[in-house]
């Protein structure tokens, strides 16, 4: 009889560890969305397929490489924190790349090294380069998307939310009208 209470108590535990992991994960996202920080970063995509998770457009970002003093003593693939500002054209810019944590009043994304250029510029690989869409509409947005790259006037970036390191794609627009929004037009 106090063996089956055990299993079942044991049982419970298991049911809620499954639940509370993904819904932190969750809430976390849902956090930075809400209160983080938000930088508009210039764009020029991709639309590949994941069969896992589903249609989504891969972003490059013009703004991913930073100049440094000496790029050989920054490893491929070394976590890095890039301290983000606004520019005056209203896009995100990183102004700086350090091994640690920047202060709580900066507001910096955690990143890898992706490759070095030069003697003195570094690439950044950003955490946030895929923006996932609904299967219904993600065909009409790449199409949509590829379209309107192709002509220099267009305004094209992706609005990230940034908070204690962590960053979250919100949206794709182009000339300030999300992408979705375009595509359900369409």
């Amino acid at each position: 009889m106090k063996n089956k209470k055990v299993q079942v108590l044991l049982f419970i535990l298991l049911i809620v560890v499954q639940l509370y992991v993904p819904l932190q994960m969750i809430l976390k996202q849902e956090d930075v969305v809400k209160t983080g920080t938000e930088f508009k970063f210039q764009t020029a995509p991709v639309d590949p397929y994941d069969a896992f998770r589903g249609k989504y457009i891969t972003l490059f970002f013009k703004e991913r490489e930073i100049t440094v003093k000496n790029a050989s003593k920054w490893m491929i693939g070394e976590t890095v924190y890039a301290t983000i500002k606004t520019n005056k054209d209203g896009f995100a810019q990183i102004i700086s790349i350090s091994r640690n944590k920047p202060t709580a009043e900066n507001c910096y994304v955690k990143s890898k090294i992706a490759f070095t250029i030069d003697q003195n510029k570094i690439a950044l690989d950003l955490p946030f380069n895929r923006f996932y869409m609904n299967e219904n509409s993600a065909s009409d947005a790449e199409k949509i998307y590829r379209d309107l790259s192709l002509n220099k006037k267009d305004q094209t970036y992706a609005l990230v939310a940034i908070k204690n390191g962590e960053a979250v794609i919100k949206d794709v627009r182009i000339n300030e009208v999300s992408i979705k929004d375009l595509a359900n037009k369409k």
